[in-house]
């Protein structure tokens, strides 16, 4: 995709149907049969390869031994990394397995030499995780935390403040989450990208809940590092995730604070030597049953096509949205011209642990978000908690109509 920016503007358009066949894939989708998931923003419910890639290792591991298995299954281990770098549009030695994205993340943010009075530049709706993380380093290292503005209309944060921001605070490091975990806002990270190559800036981005929903490139995003779990859009196994490294980062010499025996060569008593590739960020153990989970699960994704789930997901959403803010006492919170399908909402009469356990008991996956998820987005929209539903693909258009009326049955049984 040639317009990475341009190409969230036409993610709501509805999907002609012959794209998907989605009578197969919810065949594949066992999880459809027992329940409506929306929340898909927090795991997607894996594919049947996806779980038979991980049994065939596990019982492979149990007949003829962990580390003879793994040996055995090299090739497909190794295409984790493969299909990673093929999702992104880069090379496998620039993909590091992770645990999870916040593992992921930590490990980039290790290998940066912070010093006291250096800046971190980054949004008012970034990740939580995240935001914790830069506190942390500035109570131990004394780093500055500076937030860049929102625009005006909504539409995310102001590219033009933050590359004022950029000009006159010289970051350490630029750091965006693409889609922030509470809200269907999509950031304009490759704009954000554009501005940090113009001054040579270090740039990461936080691609958690757009990989797997959006096609992404990291060349066109100009990221320097960018981190993602497999379990959301992706549909793969919780306990997993990645980290990529560009090759102008790997060769400027940037390495994990903790650094084992698979990410460094031990040449002399007093001397090591990182690894070339990403792998310098990866430790010696793998789960490679999970691993090879992560691989099917992409190749799954690549295989449906990541354009027209790029236009069905978020189509979906929008038809939630916009069905959810007809109903009175419902306020969506979602901003930005063409919101990811992560659909968010207060609802008026009730408390938020009560109207999730309603929903559980409607057959219906979401998820809650509280202040503390979101400091500076829930302050500016007034908010202490919502209910986040997020669609996918294999969803459809019954279901989402059945949501929107499970939640309207509700707002209405509170007045």
């Amino acid at each position: 995709m040639k317009n990475h920016d341009s190409a969230f503007a036409a993610g709501a358009e509805p999907l002609p149907t012959p794209m998907l066949d989605l009578a197969a894939l919810r065949a594949d989708t066992p999880g459809c049969e027992a329940v409506i998931h929306f929340n898909n923003a927090g795991a997607g419910l894996m594919p049947r390869p996806v779980v038979q890639a991980m049994l065939d290792h596990l019982q492979l591991e149990a007949a003829i031994g962990g580390y003879e298995a793994s040996a055995t299954r090299a090739a497909e281990v190794a295409d984790f990394h493969a299909s990673i770098a093929e999702l992104l549009g880069t090379g496998p030695g620039n993909i590091a397995f992770a645990g999870s994205a916040t593992h992921a993340y930590t490990k980039a943010l290790s290998a940066i030499d912070f010093h006291p009075g250096d800046v971190i530049l980054t949004t008012r709706n970034d990740f939580v995780s995240n935001q914790i993380a830069f506190l942390a380093l500035r109570k131990r290292h004394g780093v500055e935390i500076v937030h860049a503005p929102d625009h005006p209309d909504g539409r995310g944060v102001d590219v033009d403040a933050m590359a004022a921001l950029m000009r006159t605070h010289r970051p350490r490091l630029v750091a965006v989450t693409h889609v922030p975990t509470n809200s269907g806002l999509v950031q304009p990270v490759a704009e954000i990208g554009r501005r940090c190559r113009e001054l040579d800036l270090l740039y990461l981005v936080d691609a958690c809940q757009s990989v797997g929903q959006y096609p992404l490139d990291v060349e066109e995003i100009g990221c320097d590092l960018l981190t993602a779990t497999c379990r959301k859009f992706l549909r793969g196994p919780r306990g997993s995730g990645f980290l990529y490294v560009s090759d102008r980062a790997l060769a400027a010499g940037y390495e994990p604070l903790h650094i084992d025996m698979h990410g460094a060569r031990w040449v002399a008593p007093g001397q090591y030597r990182p690894v070339d590739t990403a792998a310098r960020f990866e430790e010696w153990e793998f789960p490679y049953a999970t691993v090879l989970g992560c691989a099917a699960a992409v190749r799954y994704a690549l295989r449906v096509g990541l354009e027209p789930v790029a236009r069905r997901t978020p189509a979906l959403a929008a038809r939630l949205r916009g069905q959810l803010a007809a109903v009175p006492g419902i306020r969506t919170l979602d901003g930005g011209p063409a919101p990811a399908a992560l659909v968010t909402f207060t609802i008026e009469g009730w408390e938020a642990g009560p109207f999730k356990a309603a929903m559980d008991a409607r057959g219906i996956n979401s998820a809650l978000s509280y202040r503390e998820f979101a400091q500076f987005d829930f302050a500016d929209k007034a908010v202490e908690w919502c209910l986040r539903l997020s669609p996918h693909y294999y969803n459809t258009e019954d279901e989402v109509d059945a949501v929107a009326a499970a939640v309207a049955e509700l707002a209405r049984s509170a007045r």
